[in-house]
């Protein structure tokens, strides 16, 4: 399949819009020249931080003795709570439950409650060690599993969405099944940990170079907690060591940590947390208990669903409630549901306030989708494929009546039924399920699985003024382009695909168009880096910036060459002006003559969104992007352990903006979501501590943990049904979900030992013990004279 967007134009600039463009910093990635934050020269006399963090899940302080901290050698200061000049309070949320410092009361084992200031980082972080803190424990809440969320307390308020009567009808199905499904959390183990280098300016300036995905919120945040207004405090980044979400609202609390010590001090402060300190300290993905009630009909089409995803909060709101939200959002993946009702239920436990993580939630919702699919074929004896397609929303194009949401936003753009398609014939499904029935039932020990499970993924934030970006493009005398934007690169390729954008409109070659630092000093007030919308909103902005730019030039020539505007085509580094061609760089020089201003800052909001979330009713995406996985794994059933042998996947980028960049979105993408889905695994002991802080307890899919054959391709007839930055779709989030094909196929293989007639219940991330554990109870259920599944 040929995964590259068409050739509209026979003379093409270099690097412009639907080209293979490698990314901007990838030798700089390989040669080990890409400047992070740890790698900037430090101003003289820089020092260091280090934090000193709770070792009780909840409890209060009776005694913070610091006098060793304070003697140790290097020690410059100590700062806690009451250090704090403003509010001591970093919470995204408003609620002001998220401390800068915990200040007498401690809610999770890990939480940060001094922080030690001293010339070597080494030094702050043995010093920190000293300190002699008594605490009156309390009874801590470490798990949700056996929580009731009906009953529990809950950080946030919960969202409710209801379409139909799912109760009656739930009582009129033919066939109903009832379970209840534990899925894991997951680490963002960026290889550039939380960092920030935090440098004192005049008066109540400060500038912070933080690896943050949202610049204008940690900047707001230093000012909350610095007690001033936000035009004093500037934050930039040029890149992250990678984010997937948490640096949106985590990198907060080192960044305003290091701006109240270097403003206290008078002197530049870098506080960098280690691999241990940062899984500690910081935020995941959420972990789910989500309880499910379906019913059916006997060929397996689904009635009505009744939903509770119970979440991990943590100790405070932070985005549980927008996380939960998504998930709800994402609960019906690529089917419809003629009744419906789905509740979140975002749960405080002494742990870790968990966070933002690709996906946000979304990845969770879909995950209970397909376990009520697999429910649905075990029940009626059929492939869960078939069930998936008898399911699908309808098609776009057609005029069906299966087109609306739990939330009451009609599917238009449906594409999900040609991209099944062809990847069912691409990757010999029917085939390859026919060769692994007679390998299975030839094989005493070693079992296969396969499955193909869909990926329908809205796009926007839900926080509706968060749909907005800004951008600022200035074009100098010698025809060269500078070009900023609000979001933020971290390794995904947000600043080369804005930068091709740019390219296009001006018609210039990529080299000519300097990409730089993202900074509050350029464009204000910026969304985060997140929802898979970096390259639709900025992209826009962006494009809007040049636009007017491009406009004042064809204004200019054609009244100084005194032709109709018409007569002004900017072709590739040139400009027509009626019958002579003039290079770009010259009539940029032109202009500037005539005084034509060169600078622009273009803004861009996404339209038809809208969300009521007291009524849990709106248009809350401004489309769906699709994709389609096909796994197949071989699992030893002595021991649980398990090989991936081959993933095909189908994504639906519409017009590739970059399709190199967007394969290996989709790759990377992927792996990410299988490794969260089968190996990587967090666990709190009884006292709340995190067991799983390193890699060497916590393990992250390795390059031999790739499928053997592993093939990858991108729609090439998809275009976005709404009018995005060219036609394109976004990539950032959606590809992550594929990663369900491989723990169905688990859940496949696992299936096999008991003829397919009991329902694995499978729960995540399916490591060996799981799997193992899964098999030993589904023989034990398959002698059983009934299954939980038949009923």
């Amino acid at each position: 399949m040929n995964r590259h967007a068409p050739n509209l134009k026979a003379e093409r600039i270099a690097g412009g819009v639907h080209s293979d463009v490698r990314h901007d910093s990838a030798h700089k990635h390989v040669a080990g020249e890409a400047v992070y934050i740890d790698d900037m020269p430090e101003p003289a006399g820089t020092l260091h931080a280090g934090l000193g963090l709770s070792t009780v899940a909840h409890g209060f302080v009776t005694s913070l003795d610091l006098s060793a901290v304070r003697a140790a050698p290097g020690v410059v200061a100590v700062l806690t709570a009451k250090d704090v000049p403003g509010v001591n309070d970093i919470s995204p949320s408003g609620m002001n439950d998220d401390p800068v410092l915990a200040d007498g009361k401690v809610e999770f084992h890990g939480q940060p409650l001094f922080c030690v200031i001293a010339r070597t980082r080494d030094q702050a972080r043995r010093a920190a060690r000293l300190a002699k803190v008594e605490y009156e424990e309390q009874p801590a809440l470490i798990d949700i599993w056996d929580l009731d969320p009906a009953t529990a307390r809950q950080v946030t308020t919960p969202l409710t969405l209801k379409r139909g009567d799912a109760a009656s009808a739930l009582d009129a199905a033919p066939r109903r099944v009832t379970g209840r499904m534990r899925l894991g959390g997951q680490d963002h183990f960026y290889l550039e940990g939380q960092v920030s280098l935090a440098v004192p300016g005049e008066d109540d300036e400060v500038t912070v170079y933080c690896s943050t995905q949202g610049p204008s919120e940690t900047q707001h945040m230093i000012a909350h907690a610095l007690g001033i207004a936000s035009h004093a405090v500037t934050v930039e980044v040029r890149r992250m060591g990678g984010g997937f979400g948490g640096k949106e609202t985590q990198a907060n609390q080192c960044a305003a940590i290091a701006a109240i010590a270097a403003k206290k001090l008078g002197r530049a402060v870098k506080l960098r947390l280690d691999r241990d300190e940062d899984m500690t300290a910081t935020g995941k993905r959420h972990d789910f208990a989500i309880d499910y009630d379906i019913g059916f009909d006997e060929e397996g089409r689904i009635l009505a669903v009744d939903y509770t995803f119970g979440l991990r909060a943590g100790f405070s709101a932070d985005l549980s409630g927008p996380v939960g939200d998504r998930a709800l959002f994402h609960c019906d993946n690529a089917y419809f549901f003629p009744h419906v009702l789905a509740k979140s239920a975002p749960l405080y436990t002494n742990t870790v306030s968990n966070t933002a993580f690709r996906g946000f939630g979304g990845p969770q919702g879909m995950v209970g989708a397909e376990r009520v699919i697999d429910e649905v074929a075990f029940a009626v004896g059929k492939d869960p494929l078939d069930i998936r397609k008898l399911n699908f929303y309808d098609e776009m194009g057609t005029e069906g009546t299966r087109n609306l949401t739990p939330y009451h936003q009609k599917v238009e753009d449906c594409i999900i039924q040609r991209i099944v398609a062809e990847l069912e014939e691409s990757a010999d499904y029917a085939g390859r399920r026919r060769e692994i029935a007679a390998f299975n039932a030839n094989s005493r020990f070693v079992k296969r699985g396969l499955a193909l499970t869909p990926v329908k993924f809205g796009i926007s934030f839900t926080k509706t003024e968060s749909n907005q970006a800004g951008a600022l493009v200035h074009v100098y005398t010698d025809g060269s382009v500078h070009m900023n934007h609000g979001g933020t690169e971290m390794g995904q390729g947000l600043h080369l695909k804005v930068a091709q954008v740019v390219a296009e409109e001006f018609q210039i070659d990529l080299d000519r168009v300097r990409i730089t630092a993202t900074t509050t000093a350029k464009v204000p007030n910026t969304s985060p880096t997140a929802a898979s919308s970096g390259a639709d909103l900025n992209g826009m902005a962006a494009q809007d910036a040049a636009r007017q730019i491009r406009k004042r030039l064809t204004d200019f020539a054609a009244e100084h060459y005194e032709v109709p505007r018409e007569q002004v085509v900017f072709l590739p580094n040139r400009v027509r002006v009626g019958n002579q061609e003039i290079a770009f760089n010259e009539l940029v020089r032109q202009a500037y003559m005539a005084r034509v201003q060169l600078s622009a800052a273009g803004f861009y909001k996404t339209p038809k969104i809208h969300w009521d979330r007291s009524k849990g009713r709106g248009h809350a995406f401004y489309y769906y992007a699709y994709g389609a996985a096909c796994a197949e794994v071989s699992v030893d059933t002595l021991t649980g352990e398990y090989v991936v042998e081959r993933v095909d996947i189908l994504h639906d980028v519409g017009r590739s903006l970059n399709p190199a960049i967007d394969l290996g979105q989709v790759e990377g993408g992927f792996i990410q979501g299988m490794g969260w889905l089968t190996t990587e695994e967090l666990v709190w002991d009884e006292r709340g501590r995190l067991r799983t802080h390193a890699p060497s307890t916590y393990k992250i899919p390795l390059a031999s943990d790739r499928p053997k054959i592993f093939n990858v391709a991108l729609t090439d007839w998809s275009s976005a049904y709404e009018p995005t930055i060219h036609r394109s779709k976004a990539v950032g989030e959606p590809p992550l979900p594929l990663g369900l094909a491989v723990l169905h196929a688990l859940s496949d293989a696992v299936a096999s030992v008991a003829g397919h007639v009991v329902c694995p219940r499978l729960d995540a991330p399916a490591t060996p013990e799981r799997v193992l554990m899964a098999i030993e109870r589904l023989k034990a259920e398959a002698a059983a004279p009934a299954s939980p599944s038949a009923r």
